[in-house]
């Protein structure tokens, strides 16, 4: 069962399928609140959740996770802003390497040190090449990191950089404008890193309408992460999920 939820990713791309996930900051959220997006979630048939931020205070972490997990049966992903951001209540861990910087901390640093404590969680691991596209705002990663975002104009940097993860041996690349970012990330460069990747691609930041998460799931998106415009609007969700559902199954198989 250690493989299951990313067998499950990998087959949906397989053949063709888009899926959404809904990011949760438990800082962000209270038990209200964390109802209400289950509630919507389940009725809009979002595949996955997304729990995590920049500056998680850990205890509200696993109160949030296990709230979701009691409430319905949709799979519960950490995208932990630092390795402390790990509970045994979910389902699995990115375990993200930040390769579009040059900070070694982030790409092995801090993995070297949450390496015990991750493999005792029990926790599905899925080793994830995650890339910063510069949104046009300064973003909370960039600033803890100390690393530069990848230029928005840069599909090329973006395409090298994805494939040098996979070669890697990261299981999915997941690119990200951040937090609230002015701007999302183009078609044309998800399109560019799509063609020359296999593993899925998750993309994430600044998505705010059903238009925008469907035309990048047209561009080879295979996950689409929306977290700081359902903050603002839940009922997006229902939208947004029929968008990313409807993206019509081509070569597949």
């Amino acid at each position: 069962m250690k493989h299951a939820i990313y067998q499950q990713i990998t087959q949906r791309k397989k053949h063709g399928k888009k899926s959404f996930a809904v990011l949760i900051d438990p800082d962000k959220v209270d038990a209200g609140n964390i109802q209400e997006l289950v509630k919507l979630s389940v009725d809009a048939h979002v595949d996955y959740f997304f729990v995590g931020g920049s500056l998680v205070i850990s205890s509200h972490l696993d109160e949030c996770i296990q709230q979701i997990k009691a409430a319905c049966s949709i799979p519960v992903i950490l995208f932990p802003g630092s390795p402390s951001q790990v509970s045994k209540y979910a389902d699995a861990l990115l375990y993200l390497s930040l390769i579009s910087g040059r900070n070694p901390e982030l790409l092995i640093g801090q993995h070297v040190i949450s390496a015990p404590f991750v493999k005792k969680s029990g926790l599905e691991i899925m080793p994830t090449g995650y890339m910063v596209i510069d949104g046009g705002a300064p973003t909370t990663v960039s600033y803890i990191s100390n690393a530069s975002p990848i230029p928005a104009d840069k599909s090329e940097i973006a395409m090298c950089t994805a494939m040098a993860g996979e070669m890697l041996g990261m299981q999915l690349i997941y690119m990200d404008a951040g937090s609230g970012a002015k701007r999302p990330i183009t078609e044309q460069m998800i399109e560019k890193v799509a063609k020359h990747i296999e593993v899925p691609l998750i993309i994430g930041g600044g998505i705010t309408d059903p238009e925008k998460a469907y035309l990048n799931c047209k561009a080879g998106a295979d996950i689409i992460v929306i977290g700081n415009a359902i903050e603002k609007d839940p009922t997006l969700i229902k939208e947004v999920s029929a968008a990313i559902h409807s993206v019509a199954i081509v070569n597949a198989g």
